[in-house]
């Protein structure tokens, strides 16, 4: 069957017509809309002489058999956020699909895999990359036992309720050993390429975090009667740290964001005795990385003593770069070219399934389509369609190009 980049985005319009309440998709993992969606998926695929299963960790496969065993994974995620967009991980797996119909007719010279990630997003537990970290082996046992949403349900009901045994999550694990290649097209989520006037761009890996939890503890008093010299402010200290991390993350070209501030009492008549400051930061740099923090924490320190406050430092998360296969990446530029006059190259803020199998030592890599105005997570999420199309072109001629790589690299069959 020939490629056919207009049937993706009649597709997506129709998830979009089926998931969409007039307030955005509403496809949050294990909930009856996100099953709604994959049963709708399921019947598209089964139209095909494709074979599907769904592993222990929830995750959907759509497998093509090669004329060898070894497999080349394609992927997305058909669940959304709450109220989310119509692209955001869907465009990733109805793309991949319209590349496995381009061979229904002619058998693939390795084994094609499509895969419907599942909870990537962590909206209902907190917990992102479920379905992909499960099949890398980095998802922790405790993690699956603790995990409960905002009713109080716990994972491993809601896992059993699925079909699914909590006891057997981690057998996902045993996936990746015949695993060769990932590869993932994706929105941007953001407004670099839109800015550049680029429409499809490669990704050269995501980004670490480190984030953590400030608290300055200073002295409440009366707003009214306490002079300003004698103030022992906790809100000051957290300002100015706020305002040194603009120019941290500039420095060493990553982001910073202070996304979380709670002062106590929190009155206007009282001075802030007590300021919790929530910060990010990310860069595509390990030792980048490490330096943004380190000068960070330096700088909290500096604050507190000059404004007369105690300081504690609380990590909350801490998750490394992580740097995409460089000869996929090559693959991915060239395949883009071939459509479009011009690329970009440019690291992931957010993270991604792909992170979490790169991390288990797969060659991965990802393509990034032109996000508008850079918004996802809202309804007002979207691509030009143009765009959509120019990258299931390109997108299939990156899997073609990645099969010849491979098969240069396999040994040959006995």
């Amino acid at each position: 069957m020939a490629l056919n980049p207009k049937r993706t985005i009649t597709e997506l319009l129709e998830l979009k017509a089926l998931s969409d309440n007039g307030l955005g998709a509403q496809r949050v993992a294990f909930s009856p809309g996100w099953q709604k969606a994959r049963k709708w998926f399921l019947d598209k695929v089964q139209e095909f002489p494709f074979h599907t299963e769904m592993d222990t960790a929830g995750n959907l496969w759509v497998k093509i058999q090669g004329q060898r065993p070894e497999e080349l994974w394609i992927g997305g995620h058909l669940d959304s956020v709450p109220s989310g967009g119509w692209l955001d991980g869907a465009f990733d797996v109805l793309a991949g699909l319209e590349v496995l119909r381009t061979y229904t007719s002619v058998k693939p010279p390795i084994t094609l895999c499509l895969v419907d990630w599942a909870d990537e997003e962590g909206s209902r537990f907190g917990r992102s990359l479920f379905g992909s970290s499960a099949v890398s082996g980095s998802l922790k046992t405790e993690e699956i036992f603790s995990l409960k949403d905002a009713s109080g349900l716990s994972l491993v009901e809601v896992l059993e309720a699925n079909g699914l045994s909590a006891d057997k999550v981690s057998e996902a694990a045993k996936l990746k050993n015949k695993a060769v290649a990932y590869l993932e097209v994706h929105i941007e989520q953001g407004p670099i390429l839109e800015k550049l006037s680029v429409p499809l761009g490669v990704v050269l890996g995501t980004a670490g975090v480190e984030r953590h939890r400030f608290i300055f503890r200073g002295q409440t008093n009366h707003s009214g009667s306490t002079p300003m010299w004698l103030r022992k402010d906790a809100f000051v200290g957290a300002a100015r740290l706020v305002h040194f991390l603009r120019s941290v993350a500039n420095r060493y070209e990553g982001v910073a964001t202070a996304g979380c501030c709670e002062l106590e009492p929190g009155i206007p008549t009282a001075i802030p005795g007590v300021c919790r400051l929530t910060i990010e930061e990310r860069n595509l740099d390990k030792t980048n990385l490490e330096k943004m923090w380190e000068e960070t924490l330096k700088e909290a320190q500096k604050i507190a003593n000059e404004e007369n406050l105690e300081l504690e430092a609380e990590p909350l998360l801490r998750i490394d770069p992580v740097r995409f296969h460089p000869q996929l990446v090559e693959l991915c530029k060239a395949s883009i070219l071939e459509v479009c006059s011009k690329v970009h190259l440019l690291g992931s803020g957010p993270l991604h399934d792909a992170s979490e199998i790169a991390k288990a030592g797969i060659p991965t890599a990802m393509m990034f389509v032109q996000s508008k105005e850079g918004i996802s997570h809202s309804p007002k999420e979207d691509s030009a369609i143009e765009h959509l199309e120019m990258a299931v072109i390109a997108f299939e001629k990156w899997v073609k190009k990645t099969i010849h790589w491979l098969l240069s690299k396999l040994p040959e069959k006995a």
